[in-house]
């Protein structure tokens, strides 16, 4: 699991590999990662946006931007926290993933951006 802190925000990111949904033999590789964002400043904060950059061994650059996570704009309230999980398909078994939240102050309507933390996507036959 990797974490970082911006502005009292923690993000979390734990990755899991998929082997059912992966056929590698035509170079698809599914990972899934959950993520966990806490909120431990004094503020209600509004996940508005994300965007990611995805990093494929064997293929370009991606960039995915859009509005909330898994359809939704949680309000995370001070001392409390909002988990979610999605996946990324990769034509190689490494790559990474890293990117930012926009993020929106619920009092005084101000964005700031935190920061998603680089994290692997390893198929486990490369770990050997």
């Amino acid at each position: 699991m990797v974490a970082h802190v911006t502005n009292g925000i923690k993000v979390s990111v734990s990755v899991n590999y998929s082997n059912s949904g992966s056929n590698p033999g035509l170079n698809f590789f599914l990972f899934s990662y959950k993520i966990k964002i806490e909120n431990s400043s004094d503020l209600p904060v509004q996940l508005l946006r994300r965007h990611w950059y995805i990093f494929d061994s064997l293929a370009e650059k991606r960039e995915v931007e859009g509005v909330g996570v898994i359809g939704q704009q949680p309000l995370i309230l001070p001392g409390h926290s909002f988990e979610y999980q999605s996946s990324c398909d990769l034509t190689s078994e490494m790559g990474n993933m890293y990117g930012t939240y926009t993020m929106q102050n619920s009092i005084s309507h101000k964005l700031f951006e935190i920061e998603i933390p680089r994290f692997e996507l390893i198929a486990p036959c490369r770990l050997n």
